[in-house]
């Protein structure tokens, strides 16, 4: 049968991932038009294009590609912006995932810098390499976006190098033009440092006295 990409709703201190879902709309509406001004490489929806957007991931899932999230502030229960697992590759044997990649990422300007993304990647990480078992994690952004890299490289993963003219751009005015891609990632040998790294991060939002990560899985 192999591998089926289906992951579970991942819950921590500060964010919970939800399978996204049209419930999720109204909320991520209002996130995505809070300041534009960090979009500037990421494919983030109009207001009035939430609805399409949801649609396009649904679509993406359906095809076994995709695993789309939206990520909700644990704090005021709203969802605040999207995330994914994304390209899942099994080379060895179609039962085993040996790779995937963490992607397709936004969050509101109002969540930003606020330990939300690095649980998130915590959370996404963890079960990658402790549930499914995979050999590496992937992440890529725009080449030009320093910001994503910079978010990127925060979270343990390693650069790798630039893959020129590699993927769509998301770019405004760039519709129909390829980008090149900044490539990084984290493999399984590097798996225990990054997470004592993530978590190092996310306690120190959510204080001392409370964990980290309240549940693994849910």
């Amino acid at each position: 049968m192999g591998f089926q990409m289906v992951a579970p709703v991942l819950e921590g201190a500060l964010v919970r991932l939800e399978p996204l879902e049209h419930r999720h709309a109204a909320d991520l509406a209002v996130a995505a038009e809070e300041d534009r001004g960090s979009y500037e490489f990421t494919w983030v929806p109009r207001a009035d294009e939430v609805g399409d957007y949801i649609d396009a991931q649904l679509g993406r899932a359906a095809t076994g590609r995709l695993a789309p999230y939206a990520q909700v502030s644990v704090s005021s229960g709203r969802a605040v912006g999207a995330t994914s697992f994304w390209e899942p590759r099994s080379w060895l044997t179609d039962d085993q995932l040996d790779a995937v990649e963490v992607g397709f990422t936004w969050l509101a300007s109002s969540a930003q810098g606020t330990g939300l993304n690095a649980e998130a990647k915590l959370l996404l990480f963890r079960h990658a390499f402790e549930e499914w078992g995979v050999a590496r994690i992937d992440l890529k952004t725009d080449a030009r976006n320093s910001r994503s890299r910079a978010a990127i490289q925060s979270a343990g993963a390693r650069f790798e190098g630039v893959l020129r003219n590699w993927s769509r751009s998301w770019a405004p005015g760039e519709q129909g033009r390829l980008r090149d891609s900044a490539i990084f990632s984290v493999t399984a040998e590097e798996w225990p440092e990054c997470e004592v790294r993530l978590e190092e991060r996310v306690s120190g939002f959510v204080g001392r006295t409370a964990p980290a990560v309240t549940s693994r899985r849910t």
